[in-house]
């Protein structure tokens, strides 16, 4: 009697130690299948110019030598690259700066996390029309982004070179009905960034983003009327993934690169000062 259960105490403690060990072993899978694989293939959303510019220079000169497999899906709108990413479709994504992607997250209800600057692209005043800020006629119409924070970020470049005057304390967080003074009773044309450039022909001047400028052919630090300075701007582009995704092994590679120095020289040498290093800021 006493060896049948010395014998039935011993298949006890193995069963449950081989409970254990299979719980142990299932667990260890279900953390390495969350966990993505260093040389898993990363998806990146971004806008052509420069972002996937950029992007591509990474791929072809940079990412091998790191094991990171990159590819890159581009995209001529700010909203598809977000929802994308919020949804899964995208490990990451390239195009926007940190007060968009608040706003975004805010009015979305998105979960998406900013990483890092890698550069900055100047907001600039363009036009077919005039030759400075100061020709803008009586009742002339300037095409504006119609997203909250360019939008904003527009009137302040305009009030920050005498063309408006904005309500005291608003700054870019301004719409039209915080212009307080409209000497010239310009009449704002908000519309979607993407489709900026196109409106040089039907307004007299338009404020439009530098990748859309140089996309569209522009050269912001030649053809601007005016242009954002990059001292102490905000408005840097960055590095975006899902919230959790920051310590992803992919994403902790891409962002080494992109903050590396062969980036900063390629931004440097490609655009010529119409695209900033956020090194360089």
């Amino acid at each position: 009697m006493r060896r049948f259960f010395a014998i039935a105490s011993a298949a006890t403690a193995l069963a449950l130690a081989l409970t254990a060990c299979g719980s142990n072993e299932s667990g260890t899978a279900t953390d390495a299948a969350a966990t993505p694989a260093a040389n898993e293939v990363l998806k990146v959303g971004a806008t052509p110019v420069p972002h996937a510019a950029i992007l591509k220079f990474v791929k072809d000169n940079l990412a091998a030598k790191e094991g990171l497999n990159l590819e890159i899906v581009e995209f001529t709108d700010y909203v598809q690259p977000n929802v994308q990413l919020d949804d899964g479709q995208l490990g990451a994504n390239f195009f926007q700066h940190r007060p968009y992607l608040d706003d975004f997250n805010a009015s979305k209800g998105t979960k998406l996390t900013y990483v890092q600057d890698v550069h900055l692209e100047p907001l600039g005043l363009y036009s077919k029309k005039i030759k400075a800020a100061a020709e803008l006629a009586d009742g002339a119409t300037v095409a504006v982004p119609n997203d909250a924070t360019n939008l904003g970020r527009a009137l302040k470049l305009l009030a920050d070179n005498g063309v408006i005057t904005l309500k005291e304390g608003v700054g870019t967080a301004a719409t039209e009905r915080d212009v307080a003074g409209n000497p010239k009773n310009l009449t704002f044309q908000p519309l979607e960034a993407a489709q900026l450039p196109r409106s040089l022909e039907d307004v007299d001047a338009a404020v439009i983003n530098g990748n859309y400028a140089i996309e569209g052919g522009l050269k912001p630090a030649t053809d601007s009327l005016v242009l954002e300075k990059a001292e102490d701007n905000p408005y840097a582009n960055g590095l975006v993934v899902a919230a959790g995704k920051e310590q992803d092994p992919r994403v902790v590679k891409l962002a080494k690169l992109l903050s590396g120095p062969e980036v900063k020289k390629f931004i440097e040498d490609t655009y010529s000062g119409s695209v900033i290093p956020a090194a360089a800021q």
